[in-house]
């Protein structure tokens, strides 16, 4: 029998019994969470110790707290290197992806069960590559949005509504590492400890004020969302591309990617690690044709530029013969900047300038961001081509079209209606 395969779960406490009150703290202060209320998990990486944690999972009961971490800045993709369980009646459970083609029988011990995850749209699309989709689910950072907390990260909301203080020294490491350091495993255990404990604390939040409704469709949304479909031209987001005006420059860079990409891809490794981006943008306005000249360019040093300098002359050498010159900007049907539309078309931007601040208003009466109230984007498309006539009903229903949830178009709506019937002047 492996390590993997003992791992057990103690019988749930009714005390968090790993806070420990820190002597110099008060009695006011936040109690240091160090040690998981079980111990610190073995983690899981064979095929019986995954049935296993199945078993135990399915057996349990309540919500799952649900959470797993990336390797982003260290190798390629979004894929996760480490996933953490917690449910009543089965403890904690850490499960390494790495040896499984998929994580599905996870997911079918959870089926029906709500999943528990802060900030979820980060981890969700990881999960699902790993087959594992939640039937029902609640964010803890968006349900602090919504009920108003002016801190949403996991540590300050458990902190202010739990006392208690949750260290996040391990977040930005790389979790590929094998085999992962045991202060590393304590940490992904305490993030899934007391999601359990802040849910129950949310929800009473917003009930109190009536907003519990408002979360379980944004939720929905979420849960629901189809995944995000490939991106035109994702060279585009190379940091720095701004500084360009030159479309033989966008070529390069464009080249310069696509082998920094493929390269990255074959070698499991984040493309930033290779080339920084700053150096694909150099490069593209220096051109350099040699290699000493290439090495001589800011960013290019390192194994992977003077070891792989061929490839990336090559990709020079291709964009100063390219025919098929990108475009300085993508085709695009969003509404220009607001600060041109003054000029413009002064309707629109009166619009926009008087629904602004009334949905601010609006959103700090339900106390809460304004974000969150309405996409900024759905605001500016909306007031930029109101439908015509203007009328709640059609401002509803332009909204809804845009992807506002139902409540939102209920409040907004109304606002929005208001405001572009009768706007203040610029």
């Amino acid at each position: 029998m492996t390590a993997a395969d003992a791992a057990t779960s103690a019988p749930e406490q009714d005390e968090l019994s790993s806070a420990t009150q820190d002597p110099g703290s008060s009695d006011a202060g936040a109690v240091p969470l160090t040690e998981p209320r079980d111990g610190v998990p073995l983690v899981i990486s064979t095929e019986s110790g995954l049935r296993r944690a199945a078993q135990a999972i399915a057996a349990g009961h309540g919500p799952a707290a649900v959470d797993a971490e990336r390797a982003s800045g260290f190798r390629y993709g979004q894929r996760a290197f480490l996933v953490q369980i917690r449910r009543e009646g089965a403890g904690t459970w850490l499960i390494d992806p790495e040896p499984f083609g998929d994580l599905a029988v996870l997911g079918d011990a959870l089926s029906g069960v709500e999943w528990i995850l802060h900030a979820s749209t980060q981890d969700l699309p990881c999960l699902a590559e790993l087959g594992m989709h939640p039937d029902r689910l609640f964010d803890t950072e968006l349900a602090a949005r919504l009920a108003g907390l002016p801190r949403v990260g996991l540590g300050a909301v458990v902190e202010s509504l739990l006392g208690l203080s949750l260290a996040k020294e391990h977040s930005a490491a790389d979790w590929s590492k094998r085999p992962l350091p045991e202060p590393w495993l304590r940490y992904a255990a305490l993030d899934v400890e007391v999601l359990v404990e802040l849910r129950a604390e949310l929800v009473a939040l917003l009930e109190r004020d009536g907003k519990l409704a408002y979360a379980e469709q944004e939720f929905e949304a979420i849960r629901t969302a189809p995944p995000a479909p490939p991106r035109t031209d994702p060279w585009r987001r190379t940091s720095g591309l701004h500084t360009l005006r030159d479309r033989r420059q966008l070529a390069a860079v464009r080249a310069l990617w696509h082998e920094r990409e493929s390269l990255a891809e074959n070698r499991d490794v984040a493309p930033g690690r290779l080339i920084p981006d700053a150096a694909l943008v150099a490069a593209a306005k220096a051109m350099p044709t040699t290699v000493p000249a290439l090495l001589k360019t800011p960013g290019f040093h390192g194994r992977a530029a003077g070891k792989e300098a061929p490839r990336w002359l090559r990709a020079l050498q291709e964009a100063r013969a390219a025919q098929d010159l990108p475009p300085l900007h993508l085709p695009s049907n969003a509404p220009p900047p607001p600060r041109t539309w003054a000029d413009k078309d002064p309707d629109a931007a009166a619009r926009l300038n008087t629904a602004r601040p009334r949905l601010q208003r609006t959103a700090e009466q339900l106390d809460m961001p304004v974000e969150n109230l309405l996409t900024p984007d759905f605001l500016r498309r909306i007031a930029w081509r109101p439908p015509t006539p203007i009328e709640p009903d059609s401002i509803a229903e332009a909204l809804a079209s845009l992807g506002a949830r139902p409540w939102q178009v209920e409040i907004a709506a109304p606002v929005l209606t208001v405001a572009f019937l009768d706007p203040d002047p610029l």
